[in-house]
């Protein structure tokens, strides 16, 4: 496809992926317009943990998590749950994931999720140096805490691999020295591992003033309104049916999370991709104060301090579908995962108006699909960021500008490749 500067590129999903590639598109000067199902004021973009994190290199399919999510089937409170469901599109993506969980998968995907790890970091941190953009972003390290040897002995095996993989500032600390890091509070742990390499923010204000940004540099936006169709031609889209109007397309990205699988069917590309319901909690104004964002291994729960005031705590994956009602007592599960770690944070049950959640998209291999199609040539893929979406965001929207305008990419992204699966 010729490369043409004022394409019509039609992105659909508005969440952090979606406008990232908006944010790059626009600025190569094309005209972009967003579509969204919903008002994209809450979605996964907005309730995660806010980590932009290079640590993160090991991919949700690993070995033994298969082992552990069957033992945490009966658990309501567990942090791994997938619901047992007849459902073709289940059953495939399991199997696959099964075939994925290998540790040479989990060696080959390091390189290719801290590249665009690194890459997305770099964009953030140019974003903060522009006036429009205060997210509160800290580059301040991630902290891997653990409670047991066997997590210990896994926090050394993580801290050697990204020594290996050039994250060199990556440091083992005792108890004590961990415990001085957060002289505030008390801490139950062994120790952890800090990541020095790692950043976070606060995603909401990233998500409002992104928006801003783009309707000042005049991206269009479609909200509360569904894609239902395309209309093709050799090889290519042309349009972009909703349920209220048909858009014109030179391009198009495909960027809706949990949703890309469902819109990839349209087109007759078959995407295997399941959303993972994650909860969270924001405290704002706590009595709680923490310096350093913290991942507690055994508990497998992230709590972020975030925007001055806010500490946010979330977690759990659960593989659902998007129509099953809530389970709130996950979210008492996080809480208590957190009270064992640091005792002092008497943190109550909220109401349910005050737990946010939503649906991360998780491939069957736990990396991102991001590439043109092949059955479509100006279709490019960018979802199944799993619980990195956030965090890879704006290096995946840098990407999809570089595959629309066909210019040299800022990284390898064969690992990505959307029909990797067949």
């Amino acid at each position: 496809m010729a490369q043409n500067s004022d394409m019509k590129v039609v992105i659909i999903g508005g969440g952090i992926v979606g406008l990232s590639s908006a944010y790059y598109l626009s600025e190569s000067g094309h005209e972009v317009t967003v579509i969204d199902k919903t008002d994209i004021s809450s979605n996964c973009s907005y309730g995660n943990a806010g980590y932009v994190c290079p640590s993160h290199f090991v991919p949700l399919a690993t070995p033994g998590i298969v082992k552990q999510g069957l033992k945490w089937m009966w658990n309501s409170k567990s942090p791994f749950y997938v619901q047992p469901r007849l459902n073709l599109s289940l059953i495939d993506w399991g199997l696959k994931f099964m075939r994925s969980a290998t540790p040479e998968h989990v060696e080959r995907s390091a390189i290719p999720l801290r590249d665009i790890a690194i890459l997305s970091q770099k964009m953030y941190e140019d974003w903060t140096r522009l006036p429009q953009f205060q997210f509160a972003y800290e580059h301040k390290g991630l902290l891997e805490i653990f409670q047991t040897d066997k997590g210990g002995d896994h926090a050394k095996h993580v801290m050697h691999r990204a020594h290996e993989l050039g994250l060199e500032d990556t440091v083992l600390l005792d108890a004590a020295e961990l415990q001085a890091l957060e002289p505030q509070t008390t801490i139950e742990a062994k120790g952890a591992v800090w990541f020095k390499c790692d950043a976070h923010l606060y995603p909401n204000k990233l998500m409002e003033q992104l928006i801003a940004d783009l309707k000042n540099k005049g991206v269009h936006f479609i909200l509360n309104d569904e894609v239902i169709g395309f209309e093709k031609s050799q090889q290519q889209v042309n349009k972009v049916k909703t349920t209220k109007q048909v858009i014109d397309a030179d391009s198009v990205v495909i960027a809706a999370g949990s949703w890309s699988r469902e819109l990839s069917a349209l087109l007759q590309l078959k995407i295997p991709l399941m959303p993972g319901r994650g909860y969270s909690v924001t405290l704002e104004d706590s009595p709680h104060r923490l310096n350093y964002p913290s991942v507690l291994i055994e508990g497998r729960v992230a709590l972020t301090p975030m925007d001055g005031n806010k500490i946010r705590f979330g977690g759990t994956m659960e593989i659902t579908s998007t129509k099953t009602p809530p389970r709130y007592q996950r979210v008492q599960g996080i809480l208590d995962a957190v009270k064992r770690y640091y005792p002092q944070f008497d943190v109550p049950m909220p109401a349910p108006e005050h737990i946010w959640y939503g649906y991360r998209p998780c491939s069957a291999d736990g990396l991102p699909y991001l590439g043109r199609t092949q059955q479509w040539k100006n279709v490019v893929m960018a979802t199944g960021h799993a619980m990195v979406g956030l965090s890879l965001g704006a290096g995946t929207g840098k990407l999809v500008s570089e595959i629309v305008n066909e210019t040299s990419l800022s990284m390898d992204i064969a690992a990505f490749k959307p029909e990797r699966f067949g």
